[in-house]
């Protein structure tokens, strides 16, 4: 007599797993959409800087033709050479960025542990001075740096991108310092310690993440500056988003070298985010744990 094995019935998928499985194709979903509209520019932008102007501007897209190098040779040959504007981002964005993050944390360290009435408020008022628009400050500022001899010049370039730096670094900071308890710089005080010391030895390594966090972040925001590189900068202070508006004029525009700008713009940037990207998540993170 056989025996007829039958295989086990699948439970029935209760409505809670169900509407967990749905949430999980439509959070798969966006990710993919979210991909497709940050790489494909990208992508777009990279492969045009490889073409020459017929396959540049040729009305139907082409994904297979032969890679040249002329829009970057031509962008470091002839009177428009690119190095000065190169080197110029390279000064105002380092050192504005290097200067928000110092400046950043001692005021952030000192908004954080500072107990006082309406501190909740002077930290919303430091960052709406980062909400501002542009136009609300930029005509008070080019009148002062004309008066200081700043226009045209690296250091009017650096307080320019200060301004707009310095508020965002110090309420980042602020957040990473109230994370650290009180108490370990209660302990090092204790051992003998200065203030200054228990903050140099003992606060300041555990903020390591929010010091490349913040330092990351500045840096990009000043090196993409466009509005302020226009009105304060000149001849001999011109940054990189300057010279590839320079591209842009009424006889048309050159893709190619556009295009070929564009990439060296960002991929600094993006290498720079990927080789702290360790450091950048976690600073986020706790960024948004904190909840200020």
């Amino acid at each position: 007599m056989s025996t007829v094995i039958t295989a086990p019935r699948k439970a029935p998928q209760s409505p809670l797993e169900a509407s967990s499985r749905r949430s999980r194709w439509v959070v798969v979903l966006l990710l993919a959409l979210a991909l497709l509209w940050t790489l494909v520019p990208l992508l777009w932008m990279l492969l045009s800087s490889f073409k020459n102007r017929a396959d540049v501007t040729a009305a139907t897209p082409q994904l297979l033709f032969a890679p040249t190098l002329d829009n970057y040779r031509n962008l470091f040959s002839g009177p428009n050479n690119l190095g000065p504007y190169i080197w110029h981002s390279v000064l105002a964005a380092g050192i504005s960025a290097l200067l928000a993050v110092c400046l950043g944390a001692l005021a952030g360290y000192g908004l954080a542990r500072t107990q006082m009435r309406g501190k909740r408020h002077l930290a919303f008022w430091i960052i709406s001075t980062r909400m501002a628009p542009i136009a609300a400050v930029v005509v008070p500022l080019f009148l002062i740096f004309r008066g200081l001899g700043l226009i045209d010049s690296i250091p009017g370039l650096v307080l320019a991108y200060l301004t707009f730096n310095l508020p965002f670094a110090i309420w980042l900071m602020s957040a990473f310092f109230a994370e650290v308890p009180a108490s370990l710089e209660e302990s090092a005080l204790v051992a003998g310690c200065t203030r200054w010391q228990a903050f140099w030895t003992v606060v300041l390594p555990l903020t390591k993440s929010g010091l490349v966090t913040t330092f990351i972040l500045c840096l990009v925001f000043a090196w993409n500056d466009y509005a302020f590189a226009v009105v304060f900068s000149g001849p001999n202070s011109q940054t990189l988003p300057i010279a590839a508006s320079q591209l842009v004029t009424q006889t048309g525009v050159d893709w190619g070298q556009l295009t070929a700008i564009g990439t060296i713009v960002v991929v600094p940037m993006m290498l720079a985010g990927l080789a702290v990207r360790r450091w950048l998540v976690t600073g986020l993170t706790l960024g948004a744990v904190t909840g200020e």
